[in-house]
């Protein structure tokens, strides 16, 4: 699959996720309007699910960088990150991204946005103090890979659903639990209690399963087409060995760690030490062999 062809994929992936999510929320809606004779439940199901979609495609990227703690960097202070990720985006034929700033020493970084046009890099403090140049360029050019394939579209729009996946499990159990509480017939209805519980179980699960479906081959991509714009693999391999060994963040984000280029959480970086099943779920291949290919190339 070359760079097109997975920019393709992407676009499509998205509107799947999208006519998925409508037909779901849609579907519950019917069921509760149905169950508690209610077609004000259904209504407010289908409006609810197009506001969402709408939220997720136009302002996904406002809300991860909101949720990451990210600020607008200041050019006069940035001067140097300013100057490579404009010379990185020369090179790789698009727009030059806003650049956003979140305060946390350990490195990290994530690119973010709806298509190249309106997209934004955000670089963690610590990766910019403990990175040497060639190091970041590195990194910004696996996230300007992100970028020019689309994967930021995918990604973004996964934060704002799967928040929404884990809201709505709670608002089920809740609905069963007030129906419950006031002793009428229907809020008795068994049925509903199983949806809203399995609900509980289920909507964590689901979120994580989604992050996985669009996480791990992307990024082995992003790192072989990064390469491609420095032509420097050690720059990028360099960068992660030092991630992979650094503390965790201070506030890491279920909905936001898919995005970044190294899971957030300690425990889940990849380090050989890590259980297998904590790598299943793991939102990121292991670092040692992205580390072992980029160094191969």
């Amino acid at each position: 699959m070359n760079l097109y062809s997975f920019r393709d994929s992407n676009i499509r992936k998205t509107w799947i996720i999208f006519s998925l999510f409508l037909i779901v929320i849609i579907g519950l809606g019917w069921f509760f309007s149905y169950a508690y004779q209610d077609r004000a439940i259904l209504y407010f199901a289908v409006i609810f699910s197009v506001l969402v979609n709408f939220l997720a495609y136009w302002k996904s990227d406002k809300i991860a960088l909101t949720i990451s703690g990210a600020r607008k960097a200041d050019p006069q202070h940035f001067v140097e990150i300013y100057r490579i990720v404009e010379n990185l985006s020369i090179t790789a034929g698009t727009p030059a991204p806003q650049i956003y700033i979140i305060e946390d020493v350990s490195p990290n970084a994530f690119a973010t946005g709806r298509n190249p046009k309106n997209s934004s890099i955000a670089l963690t403090t610590g990766l910019i103090e403990q990175l040497n140049r060639s190091e970041i360029e590195g990194v910004v050019s696996h996230e300007l890979s992100h970028i020019k394939n689309y994967d930021i579209l995918l990604s973004t729009v996964v934060v704002v659903l799967v928040g929404i996946i884990a809201l709505l499990s709670d608002f089920f159990v809740r609905f069963s639990w007030m129906g419950r509480g006031r002793g009428s017939d229907r809020g008795k209805n068994p049925v509903i209690m199983i949806i809203g519980i399995a609900s509980i179980i289920l909507a964590p699960i689901i979120g994580t399963l989604i992050q996985l479906a669009i996480s791990r081959k992307r990024e082995f991509l992003a790192d072989a087409s990064g390469v491609l714009l420095t032509r420097y693999p050690e720059g990028l391999a360099s960068a992660l060995e030092k991630i992979s060994v650094a503390p965790a963040m201070r506030k890491p984000h279920n909905a936001t760690a898919h995005l970044f280029i190294a899971s957030p959480f300690k425990a889940d970086s990849g380090q050989k030490k890590i259980p297998w099943m904590v790598r299943l779920f793991s939102t990121h291949p292991p670092i040692e062999e992205r580390i072992k290919i980029l160094r191969e190339m």
